[in-house]
């Protein structure tokens, strides 16, 4: 590969880095936005996403695990979602001893009607891009996410070091 090439890849590669920044930033402000709307945190709106993206019901442990948070920051967490009225707890069907938090299918479609336009326009944008472009941009964004949870993983662990 030629200097010109490597230095085009370079600043493409840059490129990157600033729009996945701004989408970040931007997916931060909209959930500011939304919870605001809902009388929510906005972590508490990202876990209900969150649980919903585990199929409507996770563990705490998972949700702690998921979200970062400590044990008693995700028991407060789940404390103001039930008082809330967006999740319940239940016991967990495969270990008695154990709770599963599941979300109220009802009480979140208010939140999901706010998306909805959103999400419809994504989708149409989306639905631009070939087969082949979608597989990369999926392998992309799977792949960065899980490159990001490592690095926040690292920085938990080094903070609780001190």
């Amino acid at each position: 590969m030629s200097k010109d090439n490597d230095r085009a890849k370079q600043q493409l590669i840059e490129r990157v880095g600033k729009a996945v920044r701004k989408m970040g930033a931007q997916n931060v402000i909209t959930s500011a936005v939304v919870a605001e709307k809902f009388g929510i945190h906005k972590t508490d709106l990202e876990s209900l996403d969150l649980i919903y993206l585990r199929g409507g019901t996770c563990s705490p442990g998972e949700l702690s695990e998921a979200t970062g948070l400590t044990s008693g920051s995700t028991t407060a967490l789940i404390d103001r979602l039930v008082k809330a009225g967006y999740v319940m707890r239940e016991p967990d069907p495969k270990d008695r001893r154990r709770q599963v938090i599941r979300l109220v299918p009802e009480a979140i479609e208010p939140i999901k009607a706010v998306y909805s336009p959103m999400q419809t326009a994504m989708f149409k944008l989306w639905s631009e891009y070939s087969a082949a472009d979608l597989e990369t941009i999926v392998d992309f964004l799977i792949r960065s996410t899980q490159l990001s949870v490592e690095c926040v993983a690292r920085i938990q662990a080094e903070r609780a070091d001190r």
